[in-house]
């Protein structure tokens, strides 16, 4: 056997010792320590080569970090750096996976140090990467622990997917959902959650758009809940106005129709390594969809028609708009009035004259045909408004005043309801009051620094009670 003391010579000894110390994750750091007391111990080895202990340089700042890339791997970064630059010695290292699970990035530091006369020290030897059987070797022992990382993946990829095949996955729910003692998901317990959640679903399937059910839920005043997934905060639902994207991703997911799905997205690594491209799926490449999973707050049919209606309000976006909602205005034919000549859905368009908007209905064929100059048809809508308007009145029966009964009832239930969510976020921020004057006053008086925080958090509190009380006030004024 071959004295690995002969492949250290006296150029080495001039140059420092680099130890690299490296666990993957930070549950490993904590529980596995007796991996990092053996790494540390490799100081020995490179003391007992000839290296003195001041010499001998611990790398340990990319604990934590994964081996399958250098992204974010400052220390490795360093590392290389240091054997580039000739000042290093020999590198240690308690196995190949420590310094790199990456073929290119471990092939590539054995380039380097190779150039560099830089010998490497394991568990089982001392290697010179200039010598063309330890080369071989370190190769081969890259090879394996890279094929090691990838067995691994492929073993927890495994099991997580046949858990998700059977809907018993944990994955993390919407706000609305959430899971009990026993693992299973319900309805959020709070009764303010689940109104928010089926006012915003039943006002889409009024309005027909989901910017329209913002602006509506805006209007009344109302807060919407949100779950904080990230931060120190972790867990906590906050009460924020309702976002666009916030409404849309809501629209968008199947648990909120009591379905079980994983592998809606895709992640994709880029170039660097660094991060991970997110693209969404179609639905018939979802790895799991269960229906009738579990509670939800509509019914599978409803979601396949809200999945419509977003695909066509996309479309009309598009240069497609035969299928446009009705937007805001005075014009009794927006959105539905279509162009005798070409087929086309007509645009709407006003002017203002005087206090009132008198709407024009054009046709917008040049805007998305090869002709830019010329409008197809234009016409006053005034007259057209008000000829098929009189045909609606000769065309009503005795049960449009039903109709016209049954609206008025619909509206005053949506008034009282959106009066019952603005009473509950009184009743929350009084609620958050009194928890906050309680803690305040159960604190130790010589104790002022958590007094001091904890009367600061109750004069917040107090102040949201004020401004909600002033909102409800004010909604009311404006409805009575």
């Amino acid at each position: 056997m071959i004295d690995p003391n002969s492949k250290v010579n006296s150029e080495h000894l001039k140059r420092n010792a680099y130890l690299y110390v490296r666990q993957s994750t930070p549950r490993q750091v904590l529980e596995n320590t007796e991996s990092a007391k053996r790494q540390y111990g490799l100081r020995q080895r490179a003391a007992a080569l000839g290296w003195p202990m001041e010499r001998i340089i611990v790398v340990d700042s990319d604990q934590g970090h994964s081996g399958a890339s250098v992204a974010d791997r400052e220390g490795f970064q360093k590392l290389v750096a240091e054997v580039g630059m000739g000042r290093a010695g020999i590198v240690l290292g308690l196995e190949v996976s420590r310094l790199a699970r990456n073929n290119s990035d471990w092939h590539r530091l054995l380039e380097i140090r190779a150039l560099a006369d830089t010998l490497i020290l394991d568990e089982d030897g001392v290697y010179g990467p200039k010598n063309f059987n330890d080369r071989l070797l370190l190769g081969l022992k890259g090879t394996m622990s890279e094929a090691e990382l990838h067995v691994l993946y492929a073993r927890m990829r495994g099991g997580i997917l046949s858990k998700a095949r059977r809907g018993e996955l944990a994955v993390r729910l919407p706000v609305g959902l959430v899971y009990d003692d026993k693992g299973e998901v319900i309805l959020d317990p709070d009764t303010q959650v689940q109104q928010s959640l089926r006012l915003l679903f039943a006002t889409f399937r009024r309005e027909g758009s989901v910017w329209a059910a913002v602006k509506s839920i805006r209007r009344q005043g109302l807060l919407f809940p949100k779950r904080l997934f990230s931060g120190p905060r972790k867990g906590d639902l906050l009460w924020v106005e309702l976002d666009y994207w916030q409404a849309v991703e809501i629209m968008r997911s199947p648990r909120y129709a009591g379905a079980y799905v994983f592998g809606r997205t895709r992640m994709r690594k880029k170039m660097d390594g660094s991060f991970k491209a997110i693209s969404k799926l179609p639905r018939e490449q979802w790895h799991t969809l269960l229906q009738n999973a579990h509670p939800g707050y509509i019914s599978w049919d409803e979601y396949e028609a809200n999945q419509r209606r977003l695909d066509q309000n996309v479309r009309f976006r598009s240069s497609d708009r035969r299928n446009s909602p009705p937007r805001e205005g005075p014009a009794l034919l927006q959105g539905i009035v279509l162009c005798g000549r070409c087929g086309e859905r007509m645009m709407v368009h006003y002017r203002k004259h005087g206090d009132s908007l008198i709407p024009e209905y054009f046709c917008r064929e040049s805007s998305f045909g090869l002709t830019r100059r010329v409008l197809c048809q234009q016409m006053p809508g005034g007259d057209l408004d008000a000829a098929i308007g009189k045909l609606l009145v000769e065309v009503m029966t005795p049960l449009a005043l039903e109709v016209a009964l049954g609206v008025r009832a619909e509206i005053q239930s949506r008034l009282q309801e959106a009066d019952r969510l603005r009473r509950a976020q009184v009743d929350r921020a009084r609620y958050e009051v009194q928890l906050a004057q309680r803690r305040y006053m159960q604190v130790d008086p010589a104790n002022r620094l958590v007094a001091d925080a904890l009367k600061t958090d109750w004069n917040e509190k107090l102040r949201i009670l004020k401004n909600a009380q002033e909102e409800y006030e004010h909604q009311c004024q404006a409805l009575s």
